[in-house]
């Protein structure tokens, strides 16, 4: 996965709290067996952390305007392509280069997300959220939010191969949600049902077909600032690294992983070969049509 050295990057859509500090100095809530609960309980991927019991109230959290580090540091492509946080900027740049030349191609208009990083913990506008929650979309303010920490737990605790590209996956994945509530359909998640053919699973599924059809597209799409494509060099090795991240954030992996035993009527995200599947209909197809899992 390489992305162009010259490349002016966009920090603008990407919000930096890391450096924030959170008043008071009070334990918050997040990572380990906490964390590993809310992933199994469907909160990874997933929207609104005030929905699981994982907000903190009225504790402190960082603010969203207080830092600024990648504005300071991500610059250029050849800094995605030496810094994980400005590959998180690269790739939040040609997620949506890609979408708003879809959309103006079908006629309509992008409109943009910004990516949110966070240290332990943040406040939306659905709820305030630790980062046990893992990587999320919110739709009230239409952000998505991510602490870098989960990277290294997708490795270690749930068993990716990890690499660059399994970290693109992702952030693909949350902004296929941004897509999903633009066109209406995210909310069909909501209706309080799991299993396998819920519409929670149905949801997660597409957003996964989202991801791959970005990923089909990323080394042809101009990018706004140069007209030349952000991503240069996408690879097979690439792609079967997002693969298996899908897989391995597949509800069956993670139940069988940590509860010992799979029970499909509790699934809000999907088999991890539902999940691959889905991500290689995107990515093999290059057409979002084709990502109709309501069907």
């Amino acid at each position: 996965m390489q992305f162009d050295d010259d490349a002016d990057l966009d920090t603008s859509e990407v919000r930096d709290v890391r450096g924030s500090r959170i008043p008071g100095g009070r334990a918050t809530v997040g990572g380990g067996v906490i964390g590993l609960i809310a992933l199994i309980l469907g909160v990874l991927f997933g929207v609104g952390p005030d929905q699981l019991g994982l907000s903190g109230g009225d504790e402190p959290v960082a603010s969203s305007s207080s830092a600024t580090q990648v504005n300071q540091a991500c610059r250029k492509g050849s800094d995605a392509n030496t810094r994980e946080d400005c590959r998180i900027v690269a790739v939040v740049n040609s997620v949506q280069d890609f979408w708003r030349t879809e959309y103006a191609r079908r006629g309509g208009t992008y409109g943009s997300a910004a990516t949110v990083m966070f240290p332990q913990r943040v406040g939306t506008a659905c709820g305030s959220a630790t980062s046990a929650v893992g990587p999320f979309y919110c739709p009230g303010d239409r952000q998505v939010y991510l602490d870098l920490g989960f990277f290294e737990e997708l490795r270690t605790e749930f068993g990716s191969t990890g690499g660059p590209f399994a970290q693109a996956y992702v952030v693909a994945h949350e902004y296929g949600h941004h897509v999903q509530n633009l066109m209406g359909t995210l909310g069909r998640a909501q209706d309080g049902r799991t299993g396998a053919n819920s519409n929670a699973v149905r949801v997660e599924l597409q957003a996964d077909c989202y991801a791959g059809v970005w990923a089909r597209h990323a080394t042809t799409t101009p990018d706004d600032r140069t007209g030349r494509p952000l991503l240069t060099r996408l690879t097979d090795d690439d792609i079967r690294d997002g693969l298996d991240a899908a897989a391995a954030v597949g509800d069956d992996r993670i139940q069988e992983r940590f509860q010992g035993r799979v029970t499909p009527e509790n699934w809000t995200h999907g088999s991890a070969a539902q999940r691959q599947q889905w991500f290689h209909q995107g990515y093999g197809t290059g057409d979002m049509a084709r990502c109709n899992t309501f069907r």
